[in-house]
């Protein structure tokens, strides 16, 4: 892959409300060997770590949007600056980062009827892509979009669910696609997203994967949401069809989770009521010229956001250090890219880019799991690193 595939401008980056938007992130700063929490301000991003350490405590804030105007006489640096040396894996330079440090990082699946029936076909084919086409064409016939509009746990669900089993065609997938509960799983761990401008990773051995772009939304302890951002959800559709035990193998693999760019704050400019009307745009361009596109919108989600939200968070489930929330994707890719009636799969070398006007752009290169940078910086350094530099 040429260089300059990953080579893209602040224009791309932020938002086009840019200069409205609060926008809240991390730079990896060589010069104290860690990660800084900063905020945007202009074409500049500015370090606001002697406000707040960490991006966890800092969402925890009850004074939250004044605070990350709080103090702006922080170290800065020029956006442009830190997205050429992201993209070129310089370590000598300040990087962009995930914009997210201590929280956990849970997800909510089969939150859209296409996509869930994208789910379904995949355990049927049981991972095999070459299946897929004819098993998606039986199902279209059986059901269609008769379900598109049933809401899940309602009555009408229930009856749908009767009909389906009678006919043989219930699954897993429609289970927590129309059933009462969502399908609320731990996407990646702490410490492990990877941000925008640098590589995401696939297994070696997974023939049939493919990106999920997503909203993502930063939730506190208490389970208020405080703002979203955009993520990318990589999934391993083989693994997954074979059996739904293998989720964790299919889901969380180093740098198999991307976040970002930054954190959009809510505030008089942005809410959640905004997060329900977006549309997510993904651009799949690869080395070998093939390239693909795709929308998933938030307003054909099958659970609002706030449902999902009461699913992950509660009396029957804590997080101390807050989560991040990936809500679904309606995109599942069907276009075929090597064969008739074989689908979309990943190639190394395809550059992912997940946009949206309001919360920027998530910009990606796919690599093998196996060969990308390891992860290396965990929760302990992290911690021994904020103490060295006295923000503890």
């Amino acid at each position: 892959m040429k260089k300059d595939t990953m080579e893209f401008s602040i224009t791309d980056l932020l938002p086009l409300d840019a200069e409205k938007a609060v926008l809240i992130g991390r730079v990896f700063d060589p010069l104290v060997g860690g990660p800084c929490v900063v905020v945007v301000d202009g074409t500049q991003a500015v370090d606001i770590s002697s406000v707040e350490p960490t991006v966890s405590t800092l969402l925890e804030r009850d004074d939250l949007l004044a605070a990350v105007r709080e103090d702006l006489s922080g170290r800065r640096w020029e956006l442009q600056e830190l997205l050429d040396a992201t993209a070129a894996g310089d370590s000598s330079h300040a990087q962009l980062l995930a914009p997210i440090d201590l929280q956990a990082i849970k997800a909510a699946g089969v939150t859209f009827v296409e996509s869930m029936l994208e789910r379904v076909i995949e355990e049927r084919a049981q991972g095999d892509s070459s299946k897929a086409l004819a098993i998606r064409e039986r199902l279209s016939a059986a059901i269609g979009g008769a379900i598109s509009s049933v809401r899940p746990g309602s009555p009408e669900a229930a009856q749908v669910k009767e009909i389906l089993q009678a006919e043989g065609l219930w699954s897993q997938y429609l289970e927590v696609g129309i059933g009462p509960d969502p399908e609320i799983f731990s996407k990646s761990q702490v410490l492990s997203a990877v941000g925008t401008g640098t590589d995401i990773g696939v297994l070696a051995r997974s023939t049939w994967n493919n990106p999920e772009p997503e909203v993502v939304l930063a939730v506190r302890a208490d389970g208020r949401a405080v703002g979203a951002a955009l993520g990318n959800d990589v999934n391993l559709r083989d693994f997954e069809g074979r059996s739904a035990l293998l989720l964790t193998e299919a889901k969380d693999n180093n740098r198999s989770c991307a976040i970002g760019p930054f954190i959009r704050l809510f505030d008089d400019s942005f809410s959640m009521d905004d997060v329900r009307e977006l549309d997510i745009e993904l651009t799949v361009s690869g080395p070998d010229g093939f390239s693909m596109d795709g929308t998933s919108s938030m307003k054909k989600i099958s659970r609002d956001p706030q449902e999902l939200i009461g699913h992950a968070h509660g009396k029957h489930h804590q997080y101390p250090d807050g989560f991040v929330l990936f809500t679904g994707t309606l995109f599942s890719p069907t276009q075929d890219r090597h064969a008739p009636g074989a689908g979309f799969t990943h190639e190394v070398g395809d550059v992912v880019s997940i946009s949206n006007p309001k919360l920027g752009m998530l910009r990606n290169t796919v690599k093998h799991s196996e060969e990308a940078a390891p992860w290396t910086e965990g929760i302990w350094s992290f911690i021994q690193n904020l103490n060295s530099r006295g923000l503890l």
